[in-house]
Protein backbone atom coordinates (compact mmCIF):
# COMPACT_ATOMS: atom_id res chain seq x y z
CA UNK A 1 0.00 0.00 0.00
CA UNK A 2 1.31 3.42 -0.94
CA UNK A 3 1.37 6.14 1.70
CA UNK A 4 2.09 9.81 1.02
CA UNK A 5 5.44 10.94 2.35
CA UNK A 6 5.33 14.63 3.30
CA UNK A 7 8.93 14.78 4.54
CA UNK A 8 10.63 14.91 1.13
CA UNK A 9 13.67 17.16 1.28
CA UNK A 10 16.86 17.31 -0.79
CA UNK A 11 18.51 20.13 1.11
CA UNK A 12 21.26 17.83 2.40
CA UNK A 13 21.53 15.61 -0.67
CA UNK A 14 25.15 15.51 -1.85
CA UNK A 15 25.64 16.05 -5.56
CA UNK A 16 26.43 12.76 -7.30
CA UNK A 17 24.69 10.60 -4.69
CA UNK A 18 21.35 8.80 -4.79
CA UNK A 19 19.52 8.13 -1.52
CA UNK A 20 19.21 4.43 -0.77
CA UNK A 21 15.46 4.94 -0.36
CA UNK A 22 15.24 5.97 -4.02
CA UNK A 23 17.00 2.88 -5.39
CA UNK A 24 14.96 -0.08 -6.64
CA UNK A 25 15.49 -3.06 -4.34
CA UNK A 26 17.55 -5.04 -6.86
CA UNK A 27 19.89 -2.13 -7.51
CA UNK A 28 20.24 -1.45 -3.82
CA UNK A 29 21.33 -5.04 -3.24
CA UNK A 30 23.78 -4.89 -6.15
CA UNK A 31 25.27 -1.66 -4.85
CA UNK A 32 25.62 -3.14 -1.36
CA UNK A 33 27.36 -6.29 -2.57
CA UNK A 34 29.49 -4.45 -5.11
CA UNK A 35 30.93 -2.12 -2.50
CA UNK A 36 34.22 -0.66 -3.63
CA UNK A 37 35.11 -3.42 -6.06
CA UNK A 38 33.84 -1.66 -9.19
CA UNK A 39 31.69 -3.11 -11.92
CA UNK A 40 33.72 -6.18 -12.68
CA UNK A 41 36.87 -7.19 -14.49
CA UNK A 42 37.99 -6.52 -18.00
CA UNK A 43 36.56 -4.34 -20.73
CA UNK A 44 33.34 -6.15 -21.60
CA UNK A 45 30.09 -4.25 -22.15
CA UNK A 46 28.96 -2.85 -18.83
CA UNK A 47 32.20 -3.86 -17.11
CA UNK A 48 35.39 -2.24 -16.01
CA UNK A 49 36.54 1.27 -16.79
CA UNK A 50 34.39 1.57 -19.91
CA UNK A 51 31.18 1.27 -17.90
CA UNK A 52 31.47 4.28 -15.59
CA UNK A 53 32.06 8.00 -15.40
CA UNK A 54 35.30 9.90 -15.22
CA UNK A 55 38.14 9.55 -17.73
CA UNK A 56 36.90 6.12 -18.85
CA UNK A 57 33.21 7.00 -19.02
CA UNK A 58 31.21 8.49 -21.90
CA UNK A 59 31.23 12.25 -22.36
CA UNK A 60 28.34 13.79 -20.46
CA UNK A 61 27.35 16.06 -23.33
CA UNK A 62 26.04 19.62 -23.18
CA UNK A 63 24.26 20.81 -20.07
CA UNK A 64 20.51 20.64 -20.43
CA UNK A 65 18.13 23.46 -19.64
CA UNK A 66 16.09 23.17 -16.45
CA UNK A 67 12.96 23.14 -18.63
CA UNK A 68 14.18 19.97 -20.34
CA UNK A 69 14.74 18.31 -16.95
CA UNK A 70 11.27 19.31 -15.74
CA UNK A 71 9.60 18.08 -18.93
CA UNK A 72 11.50 14.77 -18.88
CA UNK A 73 10.54 14.08 -15.27
CA UNK A 74 6.88 14.88 -15.80
CA UNK A 75 6.67 12.78 -18.98
CA UNK A 76 8.30 9.78 -17.33
CA UNK A 77 6.06 10.01 -14.26
CA UNK A 78 3.02 10.31 -16.52
CA UNK A 79 3.85 6.78 -17.72
CA UNK A 80 4.16 5.34 -14.23
CA UNK A 81 5.48 6.18 -10.74
CA UNK A 82 9.25 5.79 -10.57
CA UNK A 83 12.17 5.74 -8.18
CA UNK A 84 14.58 8.65 -8.49
CA UNK A 85 17.17 6.18 -9.77
CA UNK A 86 14.78 5.00 -12.47
CA UNK A 87 14.28 8.57 -13.68
CA UNK A 88 18.04 8.94 -14.10
CA UNK A 89 18.47 5.65 -15.94
CA UNK A 90 15.42 6.12 -18.17
CA UNK A 91 16.68 9.49 -19.40
CA UNK A 92 20.11 8.00 -20.08
CA UNK A 93 18.66 4.96 -21.86
CA UNK A 94 16.21 6.93 -24.00
CA UNK A 95 18.93 9.34 -25.09
CA UNK A 96 21.30 6.46 -25.92
CA UNK A 97 23.67 7.79 -23.29
CA UNK A 98 23.86 11.29 -24.76
CA UNK A 99 22.14 12.82 -21.75
CA UNK A 100 23.27 11.45 -18.40
CA UNK A 101 21.81 13.70 -15.71
CA UNK A 102 23.30 13.66 -12.24
CA UNK A 103 21.26 13.39 -9.04
CA UNK A 104 22.23 17.01 -8.43
CA UNK A 105 20.28 18.08 -11.52
CA UNK A 106 17.26 15.81 -10.98
CA UNK A 107 16.47 16.02 -7.27
CA UNK A 108 16.21 19.83 -6.98
CA UNK A 109 13.66 19.77 -9.82
CA UNK A 110 11.74 16.95 -8.12
CA UNK A 111 11.71 19.02 -4.95
CA UNK A 112 10.36 22.04 -6.83
CA UNK A 113 7.69 19.93 -8.54
CA UNK A 114 6.64 18.53 -5.16
CA UNK A 115 6.48 22.01 -3.68
CA UNK A 116 4.34 23.15 -6.62
CA UNK A 117 1.95 20.26 -6.06
CA UNK A 118 2.70 18.48 -9.34
CA UNK A 119 4.58 15.49 -7.88
CA UNK A 120 4.22 13.62 -4.62
CA UNK A 121 6.69 11.20 -3.03
CA UNK A 122 5.24 7.93 -1.74
CA UNK A 123 6.57 4.88 0.04
CA UNK A 124 6.14 1.48 -1.55
CA UNK A 125 7.67 -1.65 -0.01
CA UNK A 126 10.02 0.48 2.03
CA UNK A 127 11.26 2.42 -0.98
CA UNK A 128 10.44 5.96 -2.03
CA UNK A 129 8.85 6.52 -5.41
CA UNK A 130 7.54 9.64 -7.11
CA UNK A 131 4.14 9.95 -8.74
CA UNK A 132 2.17 12.68 -10.48
CA UNK A 133 -0.64 14.37 -8.61
CA UNK A 134 -3.90 15.13 -10.40
CA UNK A 135 -2.63 18.66 -10.95
CA UNK A 136 0.63 17.31 -12.37
CA UNK A 137 -1.22 15.03 -14.77
CA UNK A 138 -3.33 17.99 -15.90
CA UNK A 139 -0.14 19.97 -16.63
CA UNK A 140 1.25 17.11 -18.72
CA UNK A 141 -1.98 16.83 -20.71
CA UNK A 142 -2.06 20.58 -21.33
CA UNK A 143 1.62 21.21 -22.12
CA UNK A 144 3.26 17.99 -23.33
CA UNK A 145 2.57 18.63 -27.03
CA UNK A 146 5.08 21.45 -26.84
CA UNK A 147 7.72 19.39 -25.05
CA UNK A 148 8.30 16.68 -27.62
CA UNK A 149 10.80 14.14 -26.31
CA UNK A 150 13.37 16.17 -24.37
CA UNK A 151 15.85 13.27 -24.24
CA UNK A 152 16.09 13.41 -28.04
CA UNK A 153 17.13 17.05 -28.34
CA UNK A 154 19.73 17.63 -31.03
CA UNK A 155 23.21 17.63 -29.53
CA UNK A 156 26.10 19.91 -30.34
CA UNK A 157 28.07 18.35 -33.26
CA UNK A 158 31.22 18.25 -31.12
CA UNK A 159 29.42 16.34 -28.37
CA UNK A 160 28.01 13.95 -30.99
CA UNK A 161 31.49 13.27 -32.33
CA UNK A 162 32.74 12.64 -28.80
CA UNK A 163 30.01 10.05 -28.25
CA UNK A 164 30.90 8.33 -31.53
CA UNK A 165 34.56 8.22 -30.49
CA UNK A 166 33.62 6.75 -27.12
CA UNK A 167 31.44 4.12 -28.83
CA UNK A 168 34.41 3.06 -30.97
CA UNK A 169 36.62 2.88 -27.89
CA UNK A 170 34.04 0.78 -26.08
CA UNK A 171 33.96 -1.71 -28.95
CA UNK A 172 37.73 -1.85 -28.88
CA UNK A 173 37.64 -2.45 -25.14
CA UNK A 174 35.16 -5.29 -25.62
CA UNK A 175 37.49 -6.93 -28.15
CA UNK A 176 40.46 -6.59 -25.78
CA UNK A 177 38.39 -8.10 -22.99
CA UNK A 178 37.56 -11.11 -25.18
CA UNK A 179 41.24 -11.66 -25.97
CA UNK A 180 42.12 -11.44 -22.27
CA UNK A 181 39.55 -14.11 -21.44
CA UNK A 182 40.93 -16.51 -24.05
CA UNK A 183 44.22 -16.99 -22.18
CA UNK A 184 46.05 -17.48 -25.47
CA UNK A 185 49.60 -16.08 -24.99
CA UNK A 186 50.13 -15.46 -28.71
CA UNK A 187 46.85 -13.55 -29.07
CA UNK A 188 47.55 -11.54 -25.94
CA UNK A 189 51.04 -10.52 -27.10
CA UNK A 190 49.76 -9.61 -30.58
CA UNK A 191 46.95 -7.52 -29.09
CA UNK A 192 49.37 -5.73 -26.75
CA UNK A 193 51.52 -4.79 -29.73
CA UNK A 194 48.49 -3.48 -31.65
CA UNK A 195 47.37 -1.39 -28.68
CA UNK A 196 50.85 0.03 -28.12
CA UNK A 197 51.07 1.10 -31.76
CA UNK A 198 47.56 2.58 -31.67
CA UNK A 199 48.40 4.52 -28.51
CA UNK A 200 51.48 6.02 -30.15
CA UNK A 201 49.44 7.09 -33.18
CA UNK A 202 46.75 8.69 -31.01
CA UNK A 203 49.36 10.70 -29.12
CA UNK A 204 50.76 11.71 -32.49
CA UNK A 205 47.32 13.06 -33.45
CA UNK A 206 47.19 14.98 -30.17
CA UNK A 207 50.58 16.51 -30.87
CA UNK A 208 49.53 17.91 -34.25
Amino acid sequence: MKNPSPDFSTADLPVGDIPAADLPQDEGRRRHHRGHHGRGPGFGPGFGPWGGRGPWGPPRGPRRERGDVRAAILLLLAEQPRHGYEILTEISDRSDGRWQPSPGSIYPVLKRLARDGLVRPEHENGKRIFALTDEGRAVVEAESDGWGQPWQRADDPTAEAGMELFAEGKQLGAAVWQVSQGNDPAQIEATKAILAEARKKIYGVLAQ
